[in-house]
Parts: C-alpha cells; sequence; structure tokens
C-alpha cells in the first residue's frame, strides 16, 4: 500500500514538476548585476542616468523626486541635477509623452519603470541593457539578445557603441561583438549600467533596506519572548504533573 502511494506521489511529482524545469530552462542566459544597494555613490549615479536617459520616455509614475534624499541626496541637489523642467521635488517621476504618440513612434507605450525592477529582476535589466545590437531588419535598426524584437531603441548606443551578433552555425549559439566603440570603453559602460540598474531596483523597493533592518530587530525581539515565554511557562506549571 506505502509502495503504491509513494508511487503515485512520484508521479504527481513528476506531471507538475517537468513543465516548471522546462520552463526554467527556457529564455535566454543572464549575466549576474554586480549591484550594491548600500553603495549611495553608485544609487547617486544611477538616479543621474535614470533622469537623463530614461525618465525622457518611461515614467516612475509611483516614485517622487524627493524619495532621492533616501540615497544621500538634498532636495536642493534634486532640484538643481535632476529637474529641468517646472516640476516640484514633491512630484511624481511621470514625462509629458502620450501613450498614443509613443506607440506610434516606437510599436508600443514604454513601460513605467516604478516596479520593472522588481518584475524582470537585476540581472535581467543588466542584461538587457548590455544586449542592444545592430539589426537592420527591425523598424528601429536594434535588436536586443535578451528581448528578441524589441521595439526600444538603444538609446545608449553613444556611450557603449555599437555592437554586432556572431552566430555560430555549428554549436548554434551567438556572440555579441563591438564593431564601433563609443564613448565609454567596455567596463566602464558595465559600471554605469550597473549603476543604473543599482538606482532601478532600489526605486523599486526604496524600503527594502530599512524594512531588512526592521525584520531583524522583528526576529530578535521575538526570540528574546520566546525564552521569556518559557520560562515564564514553566514557573506556572512547575508545580503541576
Amino acid at each position: 500500500m506505502r509502495k503504491m502511494m509513494f508511487s503515485r506521489f512520484l508521479l504527481v511529482f513528476f506531471f507538475i514538476a517537468m513543465p516548471l524545469l522546462t520552463f526554467a530552462s527556457e529564455g535566454p542566459v543572464l549575466d549576474h548585476a554586480p549591484i550594491d544597494p548600500n553603495n549611495k555613490e553608485s544609487l547617486q549615479r544611477g538616479a543621474k542616468y535614470f533622469v537623463n536617459y530614461c525618465l525622457n520616455c518611461h515614467s516612475a509614475a509611483y516614485m517622487r523626486y524627493n524619495r532621492l534624499t533616501d540615497i544621500g541626496l538634498t532636495e536642493s541637489q534634486i532640484k538643481d541635477n535632476l529637474m529641468f523642467a517646472s516640476e516640484k521635488v514633491g512630484d511624481l517621476m511621470t514625462v509629458t509623452m502620450p501613450k498614443k504618440d509613443a506607440k506610434a513612434w516606437f510599436g508600443a507605450a514604454p513601460p513605467d519603470l516604478s516596479v520593472e525592477a522588481r518584475a524582470r529582476g537585476a540581472d535581467w535589466l543588466y542584461s538587457y541593457l548590455r544586449g542592444f545590437y545592430r539589426d537592420d531588419s527591425r523598424p528601429t535598426g536594434w535588436n536586443n539578445t535578451v528581448y528578441d524584437k524589441v521595439a526600444m531603441p538603444h538609446i545608449l548606443w553613444q556611450l557603449q557603441g555599437q555592437q554586432v551578433l556572431k552566430v555560430d552555425e555549428k554549436t548554434d549559439s551567438h556572440t555579441l561583438v563591438l564593431d564601433k566603440p563609443g564613448s565609454l570603453s567596455p567596463a566602464e559602460y558595465d559600471q554605469m549600467v550597473a549603476d543604473l540598474v543599482n538606482y532601478l531596483v532600489f526605486m523599486a523597493e526604496p524600503f527594502k533596506e530599512r524594512d531588512k533592518t526592521l525584520g531583524l530587530f522583528v526576529l530578535l525581539f521575538l526570540s528574546g519572548m520566546f525564552v521569556l515565554t518559557y520560562y515564564l511557562k514553566k514557573e506556572f506549571w512547575k508545580d503541576i504533573h
């Protein structure tokens, strides 16, 4: 009887696990994003890159400019260096580009980036921003190894340069080769992307580090209460058997 139940369990596990394993094996191979959420200098650089290169098309409608004080910037620094129109420091990071126009120009409206890091993951974003290559078959002239047939043009190409995709027909593998250098070296560009992704991760969960610290204190408090409650229980029940 036990053997039959165990066999049924294995059969059910097989049918549940195999599709999940197959799904996990699909998709591009992602590079590890070398981010540090405690590095405020990196976060500040990432905020600058985000405002200068991303916020022209993408909104961050759940993020306010004054939240950047959490990464060490003053409101004066935010206003002088990261705000270029008539916004107020307490305003949301939105853009004026109508979605209808964006869809007509790019084929799809640029997504809001407030929680993109939570949806995609830091490794995906890091690999995506380093995975653009020239593709004349695409309307924008660009494609991406992480997001095939991407609608977004490579807005950082002047910094990275132009990559081309080299395909090995024998192994069916591909490699990105820098065909025309940009203003940054490959190492400098990778660091810039890491800073930008670091900021996107912060923006998606600005209270994450604080919550982790608070969670640690809560666990320590509960551990102390457990010890106290245990000895209190022993004292109350010591004469009852």
